[in-house]
């Protein structure tokens, strides 16, 4: 019973690492006026092309209960380039019933190789800060 059970859990962890690692880009939301994660925040993804000069959506997503999103830019794929996160952070603070300074909050970095980037961001409803993570 033991056997079954252990290696149960190895595929779960197997199959949840997996998820990630196909994936290149990921980001966390935390709200530090409550000190919890900034659920059901909508992100945009743009890449900017330098020869069109002007930017293109990727993808939109909402972040989870945790406040993550870790499914941005397939790892299959040349990622490469400049791109920008959008935080939508006007419906999350209204939600709340809280006014917010900022509307939303674009984030914009590089992908220059193949390693993974983590881009966290702090917010409450005047001010925010990002890092890159790991």
């Amino acid at each position: 019973m033991k056997k079954f059970l252990w290696i149960g859990i190895f595929l779960l962890v197997s199959i949840t690492n997996g998820q990630t690692k196909n994936f290149q880009l990921s980001t966390h939301v935390l709200d530090i006026t409550e000190g919890k994660p900034g659920a059901k925040i909508q992100i945009s993804l743009e890449r900017y092309e330098k020869e069109h000069n002007n930017w293109v959506l990727v993808k939109t997503s909402k972040t989870d209960e945790n406040g993550r999103i870790s499914n941005f830019l397939p790892t299959s794929q040349n990622n490469e380039g400049v791109y920008k996160l959008i935080f939508h952070t006007k419906p999350y603070f209204k939600n709340k019933g809280v006014n917010s300074f900022y509307p939303y909050i674009e984030i914009p970095f590089e992908i220059n190789d193949q390693s993974h980037y983590h881009v966290p961001i702090t917010v409450s409803p005047y001010g925010y800060s990002t890092y890159r993570g790991s």
